[in-house]
């Protein structure tokens, strides 16, 4: 099982934000190529990385942390928020991203997740954020009325290499992952899941670690490393064990 440690940017900075709200954002950097770097001498080999103002925007604000991100960080980069159109797609590929995390458009826009998963083998991850069961969009402002099962397995044939599930109103509170729900959907779809939302501490990898075999790839942390709450080392020997 594969952890993420997340950075989130904000008008240039590494933030996190409460249950997804750009005003409840706390500033735990303003180096996101130093934090990157730092995540990689723990020893992570993969990224997380959310443009959360081109979340907001429809379109990337935060490019110069990005590449800088991306020059510094030995492994790969998942990069998501704002990427809505095939030459955002193809320009971050072409810069080294190795997957593209598409939120919003998956859901207003799903012939064009399908185009981008044809087109970029592999490389096209699917986010599905939730609240109560429902899908949210525009960076988590707008709540549709699509629940999340359905959604995920309209790209079920699309060829899109994992679905990114969120529970947001879990995230950034350290109030734990939503398992039943997370190994849930892994379990309806034929598409891996990675978990994200809520992680507080090493229980919450050792719990995600046994549902690999339902369908759950990896899981995204962020505030409870920048609070010392995980330790990342640790965390990753842990996933490591998963079968």
């Amino acid at each position: 099982m594969i952890v993420f440690p997340a950075i989130d940017l904000k008008g240039g900075q590494v933030v996190r934000l409460a249950a997804g709200d750009m005003d409840r954002a706390t500033v735990y950097g303003s180096d996101p190529a130093a934090q990157a770097l730092a995540f990689a001498e723990a020893g992570a080999q993969h990224l997380h990385v959310v443009d959360l103002d081109g979340a907001f925007a429809g379109e990337s604000r935060n490019r110069a942390a990005v590449e800088a991100i991306l020059e510094a960080f030995p492994g790969h980069v998942q990069l998501g928020g704002g990427i809505r159109d095939a030459a955002a797609v193809e320009g971050w590929f072409a810069l080294g991203v190795s997957r593209i995390v598409i939120g919003s458009a998956a859901l207003t826009d799903p012939a064009f997740v399908r185009t981008m998963a044809a087109n970029w083998e592999g490389g096209i991850v699917v986010a599905v954020d939730a609240k109560d069961g429902m899908v949210a969009t525009e960076g988590w402002a707008a709540l549709s009325d699509v629940p999340v099962v359905d959604l995920a397995r309209r790209f079920e044939d699309a060829g899109v290499a994992s679905l990114l599930f969120t529970d947001i109103g879990r995230d950034g509170l350290l109030k734990g992952v939503n398992i039943d729900a997370t190994v849930d959907l892994a379990r309806s779809v034929d598409i891996p899941v990675i978990a994200s939302g809520g992680v507080k501490g090493l229980d919450d990898i050792r719990l995600l670690s046994l549902h690999a075999a339902d369908g759950i790839e990896g899981v995204i942390t962020g505030r409870a490393l920048y609070d010392g709450r995980l330790d990342l080392a640790a965390a990753l020997a842990l996933a490591g064990r998963a079968p």
